[in-house]
């Protein structure tokens, strides 16, 4: 009795939220160094385990993407919520410093994220459905301080949050894919289209 009851806690122990972290730190290697394309053997292969094995850890290949996401989301939409609440007398100033921060975050990991908004959301309906949800969330957070802050209306700043982030993702997979671009002119041409919609 002592040896099936060991190895279900060892089973129960290898899926606790260390072993995920470091399931996730080796697919971000992985990731970041061979590119989008990575593929899931390699990333079993820097965890030291098998395919089945690392799948069993997040569910399925689904449960994998759904946790990258979740994990380079969440530092996303971090970094670029102090930048919305920012109180700023110069609305340009501020869509500035929010389309810099962004344009840093994704040419800092570009694997990543070319990974997570093309790759895993084209495979996997659920990572779409997870992706699409998240920027929405965005672009709904965006209206709410436009609103909030009586630069347009409720229903307007709806559509302006949802527009500017639809607009800044858009212009950032274009800049990625355009070497030789200059960053402040894309962050200034972008700032000037926002300030331009608000009126300032």
């Amino acid at each position: 009795m002592l040896g099936p009851m060991t190895v279900g806690t060892a089973e129960r122990g290898g899926r606790s939220p260390e072993r995920r972290r470091e399931l996730l730190d080796a697919a971000d290697r992985v990731i970041r160094r061979e590119g989008p394309e990575a593929s899931m053997a390699a990333i079993a292969a820097e965890a030291g385990i098998t395919k089945p094995i690392l799948y069993r850890h997040f569910g399925d290949k689904s449960g994998l993407y759904q946790a990258l996401a979740e994990r380079h989301t969440r530092r996303v939409i971090d970094m670029l919520r102090p930048e919305f609440a920012r109180a700023m007398d110069d609305p340009r100033a501020r869509a500035r410093a929010a389309v810099g921060t962004y344009l840093d975050t994704i040419s800092a990991h570009p694997n990543l994220y070319r990974f997570l908004f093309h790759r895993a959301s084209a495979e996997d309906s659920r990572t779409h459905t997870r992706m699409t949800a998240v920027v929405r969330g965005v672009g709904e957070e965006l209206a709410a301080v436009l609103a909030e802050e009586g630069a347009a209306d409720p229903v307007r700043a709806q559509l302006l949050g949802h527009a500017f982030v639809g607009m800044v993702r858009a212009i950032g997979d274009w800049w990625l894919d355009s070497p030789g671009l200059d960053r402040d002119a894309v962050v200034d041409g972008v700032a000037d289209v926002i300030a331009g919609a608000l009126g300032a």
